[in-house]
């Protein structure tokens, strides 16, 4: 009738009925010697209700009903889609057409610039369906989640080691809430030293947006730090920030490799000039897949660090989560430390003690199969493959930034912005000309406007990325053709570009170039796995400015609820 957790008071007697419960193969929460919890789900039958009620000397249905409190009052799952396929071979057609709307990992390299897309390897994903790590409640007592504990204490040990601080907790559950997290040990550390006036976070203009939104939900106040025209840190800049701010400086946020893309040799620097001043470093780990094995935060100087499991360390990325973003920090940081309330602790960034606690096994055997050794080399290869895509891809699309010996770290910024000066295309065309040759495009217009960032990640073997140069190539060989006049800039392939099977199998067709430059620009090589989008270009302003839900209406929702 419905799914819900109810609390009983039951003075005195929660233990008592608690230890009754287990032995029927029932577990119930003790929240106190008073209070008492049971989560009822989708497979809570009628006789576990029977025997619950048994417990506390009541029957079920005594107001004439079954389950207790009131039921739905309403059919739900009432949408056509949930009631055209009834059969598992229609079902099973019905994910293949869906599946192949979707361009992903199993079709192409996805070379996203910092929000890293590589390979989740099946036997790291696999655990997390079996029953015995899928469906143990976040409250299941300690006896009962032996295995979970001792994974989790294999995580925070190994954590701790790949990135040099003294302790690790694992329960945000993403980049973000780690973030937060980081920056509510850094305040709870200041205000236990008597500095609560400390509240300046010191941040790059290069910063992911997290950063200064993370600062803000802290009851920290923003100074922004210039970046130099090289993309680095401007030192002098935070010097002088630093010492303007000194008696109120709480922290500096900085990311290493930076946005941008390139080892800061002053990282060191940085954190000497905020400790100078009182300040605390957090540093931004969302680069992390291009140090481990190689350097770790906490000898550079950082105090705190968040580690997105969802991309150093393989957890799946995107789609709303679940995500994981553990802290490291300093033995001075270690009492600040979210926790849970039932264990004593003054606060939490997450409902459940150990966050998204059901996916950590996916890290835990990558660590565990990769080996010190392995997780290394994934750095160096994620390394080596983004300066083999900016080396091909130079004489084509500039790189906005570079380090020294013009080498750049795990991913880089090709300013595609010369196309739109020599030909009026934009990193909007690009982007959706690379549908057709069958590529997600990388990271469009951030962290700078007009440019793409590449990161190809460890994950993907030269042959893939050297078809992504040849596309690139080939695209740039298009713009060239629309400067000269060859095809007029507002019908060519870019412009008009993806290209459905629709619109080029039709009777009609009036462009200037031909059906197989648009469908097929890489020629035979696109013929045996061509993607085909399931829809033309889209206006993406509008959609961002306009939004349409296809959901019911909240009406729906409130008359359900009523």
């Amino acid at each position: 009738s419905r799914f819900d957790t109810v609390t009983a008071e039951v003075k005195g007697k929660a233990g008592a009925i608690a230890a009754a419960a287990e032995k029927t193969g029932r577990l119930l929460r003790v929240i106190d010697a008073d209070k008492i919890s049971i989560a009822f789900d989708e497979t809570s039958t009628e006789a576990d209700l029977e025997a619950i009620a048994d417990l506390f000397g009541a029957k079920p249905g005594a107001d004439g009903g079954s389950m207790p409190g009131k039921p739905r009052g309403k059919e739900f799952l009432t949408q056509p889609v949930f009631h055209e396929n009834r059969s598992e071979t229609d079902m099973m057609r019905f994910l293949r057409r869906l599946a192949d709307k979707d361009l992903a990992l199993d079709r192409a390299m996805i070379p996203l610039g910092s929000c890293t897309m590589k390979l989740n390897a099946a036997a790291e994903m696999m655990p997390v369906s079996w029953p015995s790590v899928a469906n143990l409640h976040p409250f299941a007592p300690a006896g009962h989640s032996g295995g979970y504990r001792a994974m989790i204490a294999d995580l925070e040990a190994w954590l701790s080691e790949i990135t040099g601080f003294d302790a690790v907790t694992l329960q945000p559950n993403a980049g973000s809430q780690g973030e937060y997290a980081g920056l509510l040990a850094i305040r709870g550390y200041h205000r236990a030293r008597g500095e609560g006036h400390r509240t300046v976070c010191l941040i790059p203009s290069s910063a992911h947006g997290t950063n200064p939104a993370s600062a803000a939900m802290a009851g920290m106040s923003v100074v922004v730090v210039r970046c130099t025209e090289d993309g680095n840190i401007d030192v002098e800049d935070l010097k002088a920030k630093a010492a303007e701010h000194s008696k109120d400086l709480a922290a500096l946020m900085f990311t290493y490799p930076s946005t941008h893309g390139v080892y800061e040799e002053g990282a060191r620097d940085l954190c000497a000039i905020v400790h100078e001043h009182g300040g605390q470093v957090y540093f931004d780990g969302a680069n992390l897949n291009a140090l481990v094995g190689l350097a770790r935060p906490g000898d550079i100087g950082a105090d705190v660090c968040h580690m997105n499991l969802h991309k150093t360390f393989c957890i799946p990325h995107g789609g709303g989560g679940p995500g994981v973003g553990p802290i490291g920090v300093k033995a001075h940081l270690k009492p600040y430390l979210p926790g849970h309330v039932t264990e004593g602790t003054t606060h939490a960034v997450a409902a459940a003690p150990f966050g998204s606690a059901s996916i950590l096994p996916i890290t835990w055997i990558y660590i565990r199969m990769m080996g010190a050794s392995g997780l290394k080399q994934a750095t160096e290869t994620a390394i080596v493959s983004a300066n083999y895509i900016a080396t091909r891809l130079a004489p084509h699309f500039p790189l906005l930034y570079k380090g020294r010996h013009d080498r750049i770290a795990h991913e880089c910024i090709l300013d595609t912005r010369v196309l739109k000066e020599s030909a009026g295309i934009s990193v909007d065309d690009i982007a959706k000309r690379l549908i057709d040759y069958g590529f997600h495009a990388p990271t469009m217009s951030f962290p700078v406007a007009g440019t793409l960032m590449v990161e190809p990640t460890e994950s993907e073997p030269k042959r893939e990325l050297d078809r992504f140069c040849e596309a690139m190539v080939a695209i740039a060989g298009e713009a060239a053709k629309v400067a000269k006049g060859e095809w007029p800039p507002n019908d060519n392939p870019l412009v008009n570009a993806p290209h459905t099977a629709a619109e080029a199998l039709a009777a009609e067709w009036k462009h200037p170039y031909s059906r197989l430059e648009a469908a097929y620009p890489a020629g035979d090589a696109d013929l045996a796995t061509k993607y085909w989008p399931p829809v033309s270009r889209i206006d993406n302003v509008a959609g961002d400015r306009n939004l349409v839900c296809s959901c019911p209406p909240l009406s729906e929702y409130l008359g359900a609820a009523e």
